[in-house]
């Protein structure tokens, strides 16, 4: 079994502006709170290769890992997958957005497979994103309003 998550929110602000705001890696250790690191490493024929490293959990342990994303701004949709996978076989992110009454709706699809030597298995990792993934999108939410209600 493979785990797959599938969750949105509308964000009331123009689609050029969540798009540019949660495009802009550099920026996502101040738009996401899990993230202590957002490095760029490299860009390379439109896929942008960064690492990711989250702040220490419970034991002092830094997760940390190279992912590669790439951004079609035509189509507003970003594929990215991690190349340093760590407890994952592999994990795979699509996000989408589209202009909405009321705003931007943000959707972020990720199907991933755990190794069978992780800490979690494929279940538990899918809640612990389920559980996750809206608290980090409320925290884009209300960053990427705040914004846009600055910039009018």
């Amino acid at each position: 079994m493979a785990g797959h998550t599938d969750n949105e929110i509308v964000i009331d602000a123009p689609l050029e502006l969540v798009w540019a705001m949660t495009n802009d890696i550099p920026t996502w250790t101040t738009l996401f709170s899990e993230y202590s690191e957002a490095t760029v490493l490299s860009e390379k024929d439109g896929t942008i290769r960064f690492r990711l490293a989250l702040h220490p959990d419970e034991n002092g342990k830094v997760w940390s890992w190279v992912s590669a994303r790439t951004p079609d701004e035509a189509t507003h949709t970003v594929r990215s997958q991690r190349v340093e996978t760590g407890p994952f076989k592999y994990m795979w992110i699509y996000w989408e957005y589209f202009a909405v009454p009321g705003g931007t709706r943000m959707r972020w699809v990720q199907d991933f497979e755990m190794k069978p030597q992780a800490p979690v298995g494929d279940r538990a990792m899918q809640d612990r994103l389920n559980t996750n993934t809206p608290v980090q999108m409320l925290l884009i939410k209300d960053k990427v309003e705040a914004a846009a209600r600055a910039a009018v």
